[in-house]
C-alpha cells in the first residue's frame, strides 16, 4: 500500500482516485475485520448484531469501490453494477481489482501512481 494514503481516507471518503495497490489491502483489510468480527459476534451468539456489522461495512466498502472507479474515470455510482447477480461482480472485479487506472489525470483528480 502507499503510505501516503492513510486509512481514514481510505474508507471514509468518496473523493479522488486509489491505484490498485491501496484497493487490494483495503479489501483485504475489510475482509479480516469482518472475519473477526463475525467469529466474535458468533462465538456470542449475538447473530443480531452481525447484520448491524454488515451494514456499517457497506460504507467503507462504498467508499473504497468509488475511488477505484474514479481511477478508471467512471463515476462511484458504477459500483451498483455488482447488484447484478455473479456478471456484475465479475465485471466488477475486472474493472477495479485487475484494469490500470487511466494514466492521465481525469475530473476525479491526478494519476496516483503520477505522485510516487
Amino acid at each position: 500500500m502507499d503510505f501516503n494514503q492513510d486509512w481514514k481516507y481510505l474508507f471514509t471518503s468518496f473523493e479522488g482516485r486509489i491505484n490498485r495497490a491501496p484497493f487490494w489491502a483495503g479489501v483485504v483489510v475489510l475482509f479480516l475485520v469482518s472475519l473477526v468480527v463475525t467469529f466474535v459476534l458468533g462465538l456470542l451468539h449475538l447473530s443480531f448484531l452481525g447484520n448491524l456489522f454488515a451494514l456499517v461495512m457497506v460504507y467503507p466498502g462504498v467508499a473504497l469501490y468509488a475511488k477505484r472507479w474514479h481511477d478508471r474515470s467512471k463515476s462511484g455510482w458504477w459500483s451498483l453494477v455488482m447488484l447484478i447477480p455473479l456478471l456484475g461482480l465479475i465485471y466488477a472485479i475486472y474493472e477495479i481489482g485487475i484494469q490500470e487506472g487511466v494514466p492521465e489525470d481525469n475530473q476525479y483528480g491526478s494519476n496516483p501512481l503520477a505522485r510516487a
